[in-house]
């Protein structure tokens, strides 16, 4: 390898990601996992297959699960997975808020009676529904806040994700949101996490592209601020029907970095900052969890 690199270390298990398959009920051409219905790339897990990793989990004293895709909701397994999760640990989900599983209300009940509370972020790209549409599709931003509102009065903690345009106003565009929030009797203090451009998707022979640091630029050093997910968490996906743990959820599509799902492993397991996106997080901070909110609470 050529340049400098980062090499990042894992102190502590704070966060365990679980990535729910890339199939989703949308498709969404700027995805950066690439998900659309049916799509395999990952593969959904069951509970069975998932529950010894999650009991590691709990015996290294992680203090929440996270879960991602695609769209977690769509997942076969996804109620009898999140009660068990929610019976040891706090969970945050990410979801397009248009699954049909938010308009279960007997399935949300049941998990509000759980020990560890449950949280929601639900992708709200822009404050504005035809720009949101043109990514996710027609009556799809109605949808997202339908499904924002009912996990809402459900009690749920909910927050939003948007995407993070380069040169925004950043404060216009928070500002926008909160009048959006308003409009629809939300409380204006949401979370509100801004995602950047991570870049589509490379599955070719080099899926990682060109290592970080090593096209003449200086590798940034991590944000004191927002530090890499790899310093404090990993990942859990299933690639060619197996569990592999990886160091973050923004390099899964680079099996370079897939380890065997034994959680114990990985702290002694550093991650070297070879991905593409590892540029865009050292350099400017990916708060993909919500964790570094301008708060400083944790969303869970």
């Amino acid at each position: 390898m050529n340049g400098p690199t980062h090499t990042i270390a894992l102190t502590r298990l704070r966060e365990l990601w679980l990535h729910t398959g890339t199939a989703c009920n949308l498709s969404c051409p700027f995805c950066h996992e690439g998900s659309r219905p049916g799509d395999q790339r990952l593969q959904g897990f069951s509970l069975a297959e998932i529950a010894p990793v999650l009991e590691q989990a709990v015996a290294l004293q992680v203090e929440s699960f996270a879960f991602t895709g695609g769209e977690p909701l769509i997942l076969r397994d996804i109620h009898a997975i999140l009660t068990y999760a929610l019976q040891r640990r706090p969970v945050l989900v990410l979801t397009n808020g248009t699954a049909p599983f938010i308009r279960r209300a007997h399935q949300l009940a049941s998990l509000r009676a759980l020990p560890h509370p449950l949280s929601f972020r639900v992708s709200i790209d822009y404050p504005d529904e035809a720009q949101h549409d043109a990514g996710r599709g027609f009556r799809n931003f109605r949808k997202a806040l339908e499904g924002l509102r009912l996990l809402h009065a459900a009690g749920f903690a909910v927050g939003i994700t948007r995407q993070q345009q380069p040169g925004e106003d950043a404060r216009a565009v928070e500002n926008r949101f909160r009048n959006l929030l308003r409009k629809q009797r939300l409380p204006e203090y949401l979370s509100i996490v801004a995602l950047p451009e991570l870049g589509a998707l490379d599955i070719s022979s080099n899926p990682a592209g060109p290592a970080a640091g090593t096209d003449n630029q200086p590798l940034a050093q991590p944000q004191a601020d927002c530090p890499p997910a790899c310093a404090s968490g990993r990942m859990l996906l299933k690639r060619d029907g197996s569990l592999r743990l990886t160091a973050c959820p923004m390099v899964d599509d680079d099996a370079a970095f897939d380890r065997p799902p034994d959680l114990q492993l990985t702290l002694s397991s550093a991650t070297v900052a070879t991905h593409r996106r590892c540029r865009t997080c050292l350099g400017t901070g990916v708060d993909y969890g919500g964790i570094h909110t301008a708060s400083g609470s944790r969303p869970l």
